[in-house]
């Protein structure tokens, strides 16, 4: 029987080496150069991250998300969720080893999907860290309905022409390319009736109208483009996939990327945890610690149980994508670790926030910064309520109805049924009375 929850002495070793690096070279860098992991590296910034990048690939761990074949060690999820906990910590660290989304799925979908010249213009350089790529899919009136989705690519000739509207693109300010789902053809089912294209940022008729940014963040300043597609015209070699494959390649992009997310959430959620212990050590009122108030240690305990499930969970989850090598087989358990991602995260960073005290709400401390990334992935990859709804639809798929009046469990029937199973020795119980 094989049941293990040690890692291999070789990888942890890359893992331990990871979370001193993380810690002592790269989360500096959250605080240099807050809002710059996407643009594009000058030469200060590239004397400084260049060698950090160079050291994580001398280790091994450069771009892990990808197979051996195109320059990555073919880890599998479970490895590659240890290793997203210890970067979830810094938003550089996934820039420094060469796994930042949405770069991470599109090179994944490009190395499945793309052509050979596809692969060499887009892939490579991606692969290199050398530039940024934008997944081009939400639109303003859509929201999670792509039945709702408007975005048109039609045959010109040997060229495909594209005009529409997307929303929240995010990096599209400094991408290089951007990958652009378009409905192709209007007299099939939505599903059947997309396409994804490989659209040059400098492609005449892209229009950036505005860079939305999240809360906080000064207007037309974010990193979240509402562009206009007007007449954008490519050719036909800018398919990626088969016409009418949106939605196939969209999978093999999605399954992988909800781990690591997951992941990297909770190597946050363990960040905020780890603050508030040490605030709970360290400050007295009313003549105790505040690690010996109740309340506070309500709040330590509630925060490591929710994380700790919650960690076991997606780490499981990792291992049986390893084992089946199916995303679709366990679309149930990845929808479920998207819907418990954002709630593990605001829980536990606003119960820091609370132990902190008026500190906890400044802009000196991360917490707003925690709570609000969690409502934001509420909503990335389709929001909450989504998710439920598939994972419900999933798991009803394991049960029947009862034709009968009363439900299977009704304890008069099963009373019965007792009692004529053990009616010989019940029988035998009376006569000896």
């Amino acid at each position: 029987m094989a049941w293990d929850f040690e890692t291999d002495p070789e990888y942890q070793e890359k893992l331990d080496w990871a979370d001193a690096f993380v810690r002592d070279e790269v989360e500096p860098l959250d605080l240099v150069w807050e809002h710059e992991q996407f643009v594009p590296l000058d030469g200060l910034r590239r004397k400084a991250i260049d060698p950090l990048k160079q050291r994580v690939r001398k280790q091994g761990l450069w771009a892990t998300h990808l197979g051996p074949e195109l320059g990555g060690q073919g880890y599998g999820q479970l490895k590659l969720a240890l290793l997203n906990e210890i970067l979830g910590r810094s938003s550089w660290a996934p820039i420094v080893f060469g796994c930042q989304a949405p770069d991470t799925g599109n090179a994944e979908i490009i190395a499945h999907y793309g052509t050979p010249e596809q692969k060499r213009k887009y892939l490579q350089p991606l692969l290199d860290g050398e530039l940024f790529s934008t997944y081009s899919m939400t639109e303003p009136q859509g929201g999670a309905d792509v039945a709702q989705f408007r975005t048109r690519a039609v045959k010109d000739g040997t060229d495909w022409v594209i005009n529409g509207w997307k929303y929240f693109s995010s990096n599209a300010k400094t991408a290089s390319f951007l990958i652009v789902m378009a409905v192709t053809d209007t007299e099939v089912p939505v599903h059947k009736g997309m396409s994804m294209f490989l659209v040059p940022a400098d492609t005449p008729g892209i229009e950036i109208v505005r860079n939305v940014g999240l809360y906080g963040e000064p207007m037309n300043g974010g990193s979240h483009a509402l562009i206009h597609y007007q007449d954008v015209r490519v050719p036909a070699d800018a398919l990626l996939g088969g016409e009418g494959q949106a939605f196939a390649v969209a999978q093999t992009r999605l399954g992988g990327g909800r781990i690591h997310h997951a992941m990297r959430t909770i190597g946050l959620a363990q960040k905020a945890l780890d603050m508030m212990c040490e605030r709970a050590l360290s400050r007295e009122t009313a003549g105790s610690r505040l690690a010996d108030k109740q309340t506070i240690q309500g709040y330590i305990a509630d925060s490591y149980a929710q994380l700790t499930q919650f960690r076991l969970f997606v780490l499981h989850t990792a291992w049986k994508i390893d084992k089946y090598n199916d995303y679709k087989k366990l679309r149930k358990d990845i929808a479920t670790a998207k819907i418990v991602m954002p709630t593990v995260l605001h829980d536990i960073a606003w119960r820091a926030m609370q132990v902190h005290g008026a500190l906890g709400v400044t802009n000196e401390m991360p917490f707003f910064k925690m709570i609000h990334g969690a409502a934001v992935m509420g909503l990335a990859d389709g929001p909450t309520e989504v998710h439920k709804t598939t994972v419900a639809k999933q798991v009803l798929r394991d049960y029947s109805a009862t034709d009968d009046l009363w439900p299977t469990q009704w304890l008069p029937r099963k009373q019965d049924e007792a009692r004529a199973k053990y009616a010989e020795y019940l029988e035998l119980e009376v006569g000896n009375l």
